[in-house]
């Protein structure tokens, strides 16, 4: 049995949960997606295909992908933090918006790939932190995770 499986199916688990609880606040809380948060759940997504197709082949390869969707989740929740902490900023109706709206997941997936918010609307806590933080959090359990899966695996 390749012992990286069962942490590389609770990270594709977790990854997964993130875009279910995504879609719950969009549709049940009507909290809109700014193209930040879109670009995340592509990575949310990513992430949790890579750690399941890696759970049950070439274990190293897929995590050193899922490694790089984790560092690229990091980078673009910190983004979507920086613009929330400088009011000024804004990632709202731009062509990065016309751009991902375009392509083809958002036209045939559009409940979950549509960006139609702001970035400075996402400010509501939830559970005490603000939508961006729980997903930079969740960004860096499943880096750290993946990480120590590809150290592990090396090691062995």
């Amino acid at each position: 049995m390749n012992p990286s499986r069962t942490p590389l199916l609770l990270i594709s688990a977790v990854s997964f949960a993130m875009l279910a609880v995504a879609l719950i606040l969009q549709h049940v809380l009507d909290m809109l997606p700014c193209p930040l948060c879109v670009i995340q759940r592509y990575l949310f997504l990513a992430i949790g295909i890579v750690a399941l197709v890696g759970a049950y082949r070439k274990p190293v390869f897929y995590t050193g992908l899922g490694l790089l969707g984790g560092l690229a989740g990091l980078g673009t929740a910190g983004k979507h933090l920086y613009v929330l902490a400088h009011p000024g900023l804004s990632c709202g109706i731009d062509p990065m918006e016309t751009v991902l709206n375009k392509l083809p997941a958002a036209t045939y997936l559009p409940f979950l790939f549509r960006a139609d918010g702001l970035c400075e609307d996402a400010t509501a806590p939830f559970l005490g932190l603000s939508i961006p933080q729980w997903s930079f959090l969740g960004f860096a359990a499943v880096t750290v995770a993946l990480g120590w899966v590809l150290l592990r695996r090396r090691n062995a």
